[in-house]
């Protein structure tokens, strides 16, 4: 069983607006990240020492999410985001207004839906842009 069918999808969503459910690391077989606000094993390095997660301003946020920090968008979220649209064609700035907008619970309800594959029922990889179980590729 997934951490995605145990129930545990709001919390695959990274402060940054990332969606931790079709991350590449959180996919595979072996050693699954659980996610970036989740524990730290399994994480690959980059993740644990995120300047993004562990932002000094984002622990004083309320919601635990950069769009209720006082510096939001700051420089980091920016890049972060430029090389999600040109790599990945998503943007977590929109992640982040929509998770503000209709909440969490219904914002990683409707993120499983998109990645969901329609032949299969698998998790779509945004890094790689096809599903983890049967390789059909999703149209951008």
């Amino acid at each position: 069983m997934t951490t995605i069918e145990k129930g545990n999808d709001v919390v695959l969503i990274a402060p940054c607006g990332v969606n931790c459910m079709t991350c590449r690391v959180h996919l595979r077989e072996k050693n699954v990240c659980p996610g970036c606000r989740a524990g730290n094993n399994s994480k690959p390095k980059h993740c644990i020492t995120c300047n993004i997660k562990n932002c000094e301003f984002l622990k004083k946020t309320v919601s635990g999410f950069c769009y209720d920090c006082m510096y939001y968008p700051c420089t980091r979220l920016k890049h972060l985001d430029t090389r999600y649209r040109l790599k990945y064609g998503i943007s977590i700035l929109d992640n982040l207004e929509t998770i503000k907008t209709i909440g969490l619970v219904k914002f990683a309800a409707n993120e499983k839906v998109r990645w969901t594959c329609s032949s299969c029922g698998g998790m779509i990889c945004v890094h790689t842009g096809y599903c983890v179980l049967c390789k059909n590729e999703i149209e951008k």
